[in-house]
């Protein structure tokens, strides 16, 4: 299962408390040591998609605190940092309003600090303070609330209304082995292949009033604002294709305009089930596309070997 939106708590580790010792032979001067720094937390992106999943248990993302100071002015351990992997195209904001993201695999930026550790009583001897019998206390690691959202980082995305064809396609072309049927929402997350180093992705199908919440699609709209190049999938069964380009555009429109402004090819899906009712949409050109014919498969891959 693909989670895309996680909140999180991150607490960074306290600082250990410094000690309050004394040397044990008589007239023996403070030797308290200081305490440990609390550990540190990291976001750091992976290439894994499904990372945000260990979200749905792991609320709470807490470091180590750093430990006690010891005797004979023994520093405290450190505590250990902590690292949260998440999946590159992941943007972090906090209730404070700072928003980061992640843009390529292994980049790692500090989500919250650990705190200092503690001064032990060693360190507050002077000529007027010969025997300290006070240490400080370690101070808190900052804590953090966190959202999460995840929107893919594909160079191609596949869009369409349900059962256009794109999933079938995506297999055809790539090596995904993504689920179809036929039946809408086949697809209930999107699903990913790799042509030629490209990646393309593909979105769950749109319906009318999707940016609304209606559908499925409304949940997988932000995938998209990061492609180069879309493949809107129109199936040649349709009795209104045209009416089904404009239903997928004014959608885009709606959630994002700057969506209409990609590069888009159009394609024809299906071409083998249905007459070819229409070589443009506009002054768009249509592609004609079936995953029975050989020639359009090298056709299409060919286009989006050289876009």
């Amino acid at each position: 299962m693909l989670v895309d939106e996680a909140e999180i708590i991150v607490k960074a580790g306290h600082g250990g408390p410094g000690r309050v010792s004394f040397r044990s032979k008589k007239g023996g001067g403070p030797n308290g040591g200081d305490g440990g720094r609390g550990g540190d937390i990291y976001a750091k992106a992976v290439t894994d998609i499904y990372a945000l999943k260990q979200f749905l248990s792991k609320k709470i993302c807490q470091a180590e605190d750093g430990q006690d100071g010891g005797v004979e002015m023994r520093s405290g351990a450190n505590g250990k940092d902590l690292i949260l992997t998440m999946p590159v195209g992941t943007f972090l904001t906090s209730e404070e309003g700072s928003e980061n993201e992640l843009i390529k695999e292994g980049q790692e930026f500090l989500l919250a600090k650990g705190g200092l550790g503690g001064r032990g009583n060693a360190s507050f001897r002077s000529p007027s303070n010969t025997t300290p019998k006070y240490a400080q206390k370690g101070l808190d690691g900052q804590e953090k609330h966190l959202l999460l959202k995840l929107k893919l980082i594909a160079d191609i995305g596949l869009i369409g209304l349900p059962n256009a064809g794109k999933s079938s396609l995506l297999n055809e072309i790539t090596n995904a082995n993504a689920k179809i049927g036929d039946y809408p929402f086949t697809t209930l997350e999107p699903n990913l292949g790799v042509l030629n180093g490209r990646v393309l992705a593909d979105i769950p199908g749109l319906i009318e009033g999707a940016s609304e919440g209606k559908g499925l699609g409304h949940k997988f709209l932000k995938h998209i604002e990061k492609v180069r190049l879309l493949l809107h999938c129109i199936s040649a069964e349709s009795d209104n294709p045209v009416r089904d380009y404009e239903i997928v555009r004014t959608e885009l429109k709606k959630f994002n305009p700057e969506l209409l402004n990609k590069r888009e090819i159009i394609l024809l899906t299906k071409s083998d089930l249905g007459e070819i009712k229409l070589k443009k949409i506009g002054r768009k050109e249509v592609i004609p596309v079936s995953i029975y014919d050989f020639d359009s498969i090298q056709a299409l891959t060919k286009i989006l070997s050289d876009n």
